[in-house]
């Protein structure tokens, strides 16, 4: 499989509407790459330019070693699965799954073998003679995997193929595509929404916002080590607490915001000494605000406002002098709605931003970029 390489890429619709901006990415031979942002980010856009469905504005797309941007869609060697599921209602699974082979001119005993062997790894065999309309959401999207897997395409190509399934059958879904991508070792761009999907589904992941690529990471990477306020609050469920601080402007380095004052240790003074004096930013992941002690941290008083069980852990929502703050309590030990209780943390766990840029200031953020 090849890699895919997106060079300078922008697309602007009309006059002046940027909708991607100068868009560098590189996506290895046999590499899952999820493409998330909030809605109007650009990166359904960036995918139809892969596909060739949209024209490119300026920048370069090269699949392989060929350069792609005046190649046609079907030239490509690329198959995409999309939102609807595309599938020809007057036709059966069978001939829906068997049409591109067709087209090809694929000999019809290969047609009916590799039809078959794809209906047999999604689990769909006994559908193969009914039409569309006789099978549930899941079963179709299973379809429109099939008929993108008998292709064998050199990219396999995602547009927001879950959004329409409900949450039990999204897990299902996600599981078969991650299934077929171990199975096919095969290039794959994938774009979604829900930040869970990326998280779950991608080797890497690329953040957009307005068309601007924000960070490319590894999940762990990115949730961890978030290169500015935007990745940090859009990745991570349910989304990263954030507070305005300040910190002092000479001696010991000292972290001030309502009903919080804590020293940080000296070897802060590395990621932080620039904004000595200065509000900043923090932020910290719920799971890292903690109802035991904790050695080296500091603490927050809150009173719980709203309990969410969820079985396995709880959330609770917060009033606080910093603001509402929400933090997940393991186990289904948790308090009670107006109880008041102090908020631990660790001091590696907070996150800094500088509050005008938004740039991550804490020295452990992975550069956005668009290498491998």
């Amino acid at each position: 499989m090849p890699q895919v390489q997106l060079k300078e890429l922008s697309k602007i619709y009309g006059r002046s509407h940027l909708a991607v901006d100068r868009v560098n990415l590189t996506i290895t031979d046999g590499e899952f790459l999820v493409l998330v942002g909030p809605s109007g980010c650009g990166k359904s856009t960036v995918l139809r330019m892969v596909a060739g469905l949209e024209e490119v504005t300026s920048g370069e797309i090269r699949i392989g070693d060929r350069i792609v941007n005046e190649v046609a869609p079907k030239d490509r060697d690329i198959a995409m699965v999309f939102q609807n599921y595309a599938l020809y209602p007057h036709m059966t699974v069978y001939e829906n799954m068997a049409f591109g082979l067709r087209r090809r001119k694929t000999p019809a005993d290969e047609i009916d073998s590799t039809v078959r062997e794809s209906a047999r790894i999604l689990g769909i065999e006994s559908y193969l003679e009914r039409r569309p309309r006789e099978l549930s959401g899941g079963e179709r999207q299973r379809v429109a995997l099939g008929r993108a897997m008998v292709r064998k395409p050199q990219v396999f190509l995602f547009d927001e193929p879950l959004s329409n399934l409900d949450a039990k059958l999204r897990v299902q879904m996600r599981a078969e595509i991650k299934r077929l991508h171990q199975r096919e070792k095969a290039t794959m761009i994938y774009v979604t929404h829900d930040q869970v999907e990326a998280m779950t589904l991608g080797d890497r992941i690329a953040v957009l916002k307005k068309g601007v690529l924000q960070q490319v990471a590894d999940p762990f990477t990115l949730y961890s080590r978030p290169a500015n306020q935007f990745v940090a609050g859009f990745i991570g469920s349910p989304p990263i607490n954030f507070f305005q601080a300040t910190l002092a402007a000479s001696g010991p380095y000292v972290l001030s915001a309502d009903g919080l004052s804590v020293e940080l240790p000296a070897a802060f003074g590395d990621r932080l000494g620039a904004m000595r004096g200065k509000t900043l930013t923090v932020g910290i992941r719920p799971e890292d605000l903690l109802l035991e002690p904790q050695a080296a941290g500091g603490r927050i008083e809150a009173r719980a406002d709203v309990v969410e069980p969820l079985g396995n852990e709880v959330l609770v929502h917060w009033t606080s002098p910093l603001g509402a703050l929400v933090s997940r309590v393991q186990g289904q030990v948790a308090p009670a709605v107006g109880e008041g209780a102090p908020l631990h943390f660790t001091f590696e766990k907070l996150h800094f931003f500088d509050p005008d840029g938004e740039e991550a200031l804490d020295g452990r953020a992975a550069v956005a970029g668009a290498g491998a």
